[in-house]
């Protein structure tokens, strides 16, 4: 299976890494690290360098509670570093729901668009299948100010199915093609503990919907309501999801830490190809 992502194509025959870089003051993990151009550029070259296939660049948090940023402000933030990183050896992404951001981040370098939203925001839609880049329709319930209060599932793998089934079809509809598109069930975006644990059990089946799946468990509550854990200590969980995710079919992983996922998956492709 391959990926078209603007000029690159992506071999998705073994799972790709995608490394986070947060242009925030307020993610849930790194924010404020890396919110700075220096910074940020000085991270990004450093998870190209431990391995990371692609870069994710987020001017706005989506962590449970965040208030939202307007679009100029996020635009102040993710523009400059995408316009930094133009002609690295890997594709970029820029994470916004936001048509607007979108499609500057697309005219500055970006190849990709992670959407939490799945492009239902008016002109989302309109501002990806104008482009030859890719996108990862995401699946959320809420927004991220109120989704973790009291998320509420009849049954959460095939509601989530059900949603990425149908955005992946208005997005073909709009004229993205299925070899453009990712799909993530949205780890921690509207889900309990149990919710996000059964996802993860059954991801495998997502790969039915005949599109690359993407996984971002990293660093995510879920995990420190296993290990009990704080974000900065979920490492070695945060890798054993990741590796749960791929053996269950995930074609990328979305994580912080690059070079130990990556270690991780040179054991899993050796065992496996082996």
């Amino acid at each position: 299976m391959q990926l078209l992502c603007g000029s690159f194509k992506l071999d998705l025959s073994r799972p790709k890494v995608m490394g986070i870089v947060n242009v925030t003051p307020d993610s849930f993990s790194d924010g404020g690290r890396y919110d700075t151009f220096s910074s940020a550029i000085e991270h990004a070259y450093q998870l190209i360098e431990d391995g990371a296939d692609m870069l994710d660049i987020g001017g706005e948090s989506t962590r449970p509670g965040a208030a939202e940023v307007g679009e100029q402000e996020e635009l102040d933030r993710v523009l400059p570093v995408i316009e930094g990183l133009r002609g690295i050896s890997v594709p970029i992404s820029i994470d916004t729901w936001k048509p607007v951001v979108m499609r500057a981040a697309i005219k500055a370098g970006a190849s990709m668009v992670n959407d939490v939203n799945a492009l239902q925001a008016d002109g989302a839609l309109q501002a990806v299948a104008a482009t030859e880049g890719a996108v990862c329709l995401m699946h959320k319930q809420g927004t991220p100010q109120s989704m973790q209060q009291q998320p509420d599932y009849r049954d959460v793998v095939s509601e989530v199915a059900d949603f990425l089934k149908q955005r992946v079809a208005v997005a073909e509809q709009a004229g993205i093609a299925r070899d453009r598109i990712v799909i993530d069930p949205g780890f921690g975006f509207g889900k309990t503990l149990a919710h996000n644990l059964d996802l993860l059990r059954e991801l495998q089946g997502f790969s039915a919907l005949g599109v690359p799946v993407l996984a971002g468990l990293s660093r995510k509550s879920m995990l420190g309501a296993v290990t009990g854990r704080d974000v900065n200590e979920r490492l070695a969980a945060s890798v054993a999801a990741a590796m749960l995710a791929v053996q269950r079919g995930a074609a990328i992983v979305r994580v912080h830490d690059v070079r130990e996922t990556v270690d991780a998956l040179k054991i899993i492709n050796a065992v496996n190809e082996g």
